[in-house]
């Protein structure tokens, strides 16, 4: 006597009104998905361009004076743009390696018991809301720096100080935020190399510190530039934290200068911008979304080449 044969839907129809279901219900995700990409970039544009218009593009983008307020405003935004870029920069020269070799320390190298009391204090620090983060480094860090800056500065008649609260504290405070997304997806992707390329590694005479770097770390090279790229946003997006430690002043970009970024400009004065000033506002978030999106579409570049040469 045959078997019939059992099945999880049922019968033939049934499952094929699941698949055309769940076909349809995949569909319509992935199209409020670009909606909402779409959405956004169209609200931004409308919100943000009128003031590049009113005020000038070369003077909003090349302008250092920022002086909305003022009886003849000024809305230059050269040095925010200048500290977003070289904050971030700077937080990810810090925060990759650190990242990365702390990735590669609980994946290949740490002891079991070890890993397992450094593992959860990573999750932890991606738990930790950003406004503590910034709490930390107002009543931690910025002390610290303001005694170095004292130090560094203690026979300058020009300098004005921060009370620490400046570029160098933004940059730390940002590196340190960025750790737990570069930590935990390094990690994921070194676990997820086959053991075989370790295992012929080693077979051929290798070190393990030579197979990590030589061997490991190259085939999950495309979730560590995805780790970059989620840690990028990560920094480049980030308001609260960094307000309480920046000292929010429009300046150039020095270590010991107060700053100003552009998710700042924002927080700080959309409260009470009006006119004019509001839509100046809106055009540095316009700002802000266009990097965020060059730097996106560039590090998938690199991402998407790496994989093909590996291929």
């Amino acid at each position: 006597m045959r078997e019939k044969g059992l099945s999880i839907i049922g019968t033939k129809a049934a499952k094929s009104a699941v698949e055309t279901t769940a076909k349809y219900i995949f569909t319509v995700c992935s199209i409020c998905a670009v909606l909402a990409v779409a959405s956004i970039t169209i609200y931004m544009i409308y919100s943000g361009a009128p003031a590049i218009f009113k005020v000038g593009p070369l003077d909003i983008l090349f302008g250092t004076a920022w002086e909305p307020t003022s009886a003849e405003p000024s809305y230059g935004i050269l040095y925010i743009i200048l500290t977003s870029i070289i904050g971030t920069a700077m937080a990810i020269l810090i925060g990759v390696p650190v990242g990365v070799l702390t990735a590669v320390f609980l994946a290949e190298v740490a002891p079991p018991k070890l890993a397992a009391v450094v593992k959860p204090a990573v999750e932890l620090l991606a738990g930790i809301p950003s406004v503590i983060y910034g709490l930390l480094g107002l009543l931690i860090l910025n002390p610290i720096m303001y005694k170095l800056e004292l130090w560094i500065f203690k026979d300058s008649d020009t300098h004005q100080f921060t009370g620490g609260a400046n570029l160098l504290s933004a940059i730390i405070v940002l590196a340190i935020m960025i750790l737990p997304t570069v930590i935990n997806i390094s990690e994921s992707s070194l676990k997820a190399v086959h053991g075989s390329l370790k295992s012929a590694s080693l077979a051929l005479g290798a070190s393990k510190i030579q197979t990590i770097f030589k061997v490991l770390l190259p085939a999950a090279k495309s979730g560590v530039i995805t780790a970059i790229v989620l840690g990028v946003g990560r920094a480049i997006g980030e308001a609260m934290a960094i307000t309480l430690v920046c000292g929010s002043a429009v300046n150039f970009p020095l270590p010991f200068n107060a700053v100003r970024f552009l998710t700042t400009a924002i927080v700080s004065e959309m409260g009470y911008a009006a006119d004019l000033h509001r839509q100046v506002l809106f055009t540095i978030g316009l700002v802000l979304f266009v990097f965020i999106m060059i730097i996106n579409l560039c590090l998938s570049k690199l991402l998407k080449k790496g994989v093909s040469n590996d291929e």
